[in-house]
C-alpha cells in the first residue's frame, strides 16, 4: 500500500532570539513580505532588535524558501521551524511587522542573548517534571492553559504576557522561598515565552532555571501520547484553534466576539450565538457592539454561501 499523500498545506512555527540591526529592519520587512506574497505564503512574521518570530503557512516549497531566507541573517542559521501539515491555508492573510519585541514582555532590559536557562528536550521533560522537587510553571494566557497543559503545572492566571513579572513578584518569588525547590521547569506553546522567561528569572536571581525545548508542539510531536504528561489540547494562534496530540485540528473554535476558545460543550451553551456572543463575554458587549457583530457574521456567513448555478455542468 502506497502511503497517504501530505496535506497541502505546511504549517512552519519558529523563533529565535539573535541581534538585529534595528536600521536594516524595514528593508528586511519589505523583502520578506514580498517573498512571502509572490509564492502564496500567508501567517505573521514578527521583526525586532532581539531577533524573529512567526507562524507561516503555504506550499511547501514557499515556506522552506522563507526559512531558508531568514537562515541567511547573522545570528539566525540555526533557526529551527517546527512544521505541521493542514488540509486548508492556516491563515486569511500575510503580515510581515516590526516590534520592539518579537514577544512582549514589556521589560526592555531582559535580553535572552545574554543568557537563558537551560534548554531540556521533549525525552528528557517528563523526568524533571515528574521530580517533586521541581515547580513547573506554564508561561502561556489563563485561556490557552484551560485548554490544556502539563500534569501538576502552575497557572500564573494571566491574561497577557506583560503580566509575568508581576506574578513572579508577588507570587512566584514567595512560593520558591517557602518550597526551595531544585529547579523551575517553565513551558509554553513554541518555546519563546518560556525562554524569554527563563531569561528574566535568571536576571532577577533565581537559580535551577529550566525550559522545555521547542515547546509543548515538538514535545507532542516527539513524546507518543501513551506516555506523556499532557492533558487536553494545546492552542494554537491560527485558523485551526487548538491541536491534538497527534497535531490534528482539535476540537475548539473561536468565540469571534471575544477572541477566546470554545470547546463543544460551549457552543451549547444558551448564551451561544455564533460570531455573535459566547458564555465568556455576553456580559462584556452592548446591545450595539452585538448589532455590529452580528452583521459582520451576516457577511461572512454571505460570502460563504455558493453562487447559484455554481458548480452546475453545463451541457455541451
Amino acid at each position: 500500500m502506497e502511503p497517504c499523500p501530505a496535506p497541502g498545506f505546511q504549517v512552519a512555527a519558529f523563533y529565535r532570539f539573535s541581534a538585529l540591526s534595528p536600521a536594516a529592519l524595514p528593508a528586511l520587512r519589505d523583502e520578506l513580505h514580498g517573498l512571502a506574497s509572490g509564492i502564496a505564503v500567508r501567517g505573521t512574521i514578527l521583526l525586532a532588535r532581539e531577533g524573529v518570530n512567526g507562524t507561516i503557512s503555504g506550499p511547501e516549497a514557499g515556506v522552506q524558501r522563507v526559512l531558508q531566507r531568514l537562515r541567511q541573517l547573522e545570528g539566525m542559521e540555526p533557526l529551527e521551524a517546527k512544521l505541521d501539515w493542514a488540509n486548508q491555508q492556516a491563515f486569511a492573510r500575510l503580515k510581515v511587522r516590526i516590534k520592539r519585541e518579537i514577544v512582549t514582555m514589556g521589560c526592555p532590559t531582559v535580553r535572552p542573548t545574554e543568557g537563558v536557562g537551560t534548554y531540556v528536550p521533549p525525552a528528557q521533560w517528563d523526568a524533571l517534571i515528574n521530580d517533586p522537587d521541581t515547580l513547573v510553571i506554564d508561561t502561556r494566557n489563563s485561556y490557552e492553559v484551560a485548554v490544556g497543559s502539563f500534569r501538576g503545572a502552575i497557572d500564573p492566571g494571566t491574561e497577557s504576557f506583560r503580566a509575568f513579572p508581576q506574578w513572579v513578584e508577588q507570587q512566584l518569588r514567595p512560593l520558591v522561598q517557602e518550597r526551595q525547590p531544585r529547579a523551575l521547569a517553565l513551558f509554553c506553546t513554541g518555546g519563546i515565552r518560556c525562554e524569554k522567561a527563563t531569561a528574566y528569572l535568571l536576571q532577577q536571581g533565581f537559580a535551577g532555571v529550566h525550559h522545555l525545548q521547542g515547546g509543548i508542539l515538538r514535545y507532542l510531536k516527539e513524546i507518543p501520547e501513551e506516555r506523556s504528561s499532557w492533558q487536553g489540547e494545546c492552542f494554537v494562534f491560527d485558523q485551526r484553534v487548538t491541536v491534538n496530540h497527534r497535531l490534528e485540528p482539535g476540537s475548539h473554535s473561536l468565540c469571534f466576539a471575544c477572541g477566546l476558545p470554545l470547546p463543544p460543550e460551549a457552543r451549547q451553551h444558551p448564551a451561544y450565538r455564533e460570531g455573535i456572543s459566547c458564555h465568556h463575554c455576553i456580559n462584556r458587549f452592548s446591545d450595539s457592539d452585538r448589532a455590529r457583530f452580528a452583521e459582520r457574521q451576516r457577511q461572512l456567513e454571505a460570502q460563504r454561501r455558493p453562487i447559484a448555478g455554481a458548480g452546475v455542468p453545463v451541457k455541451p
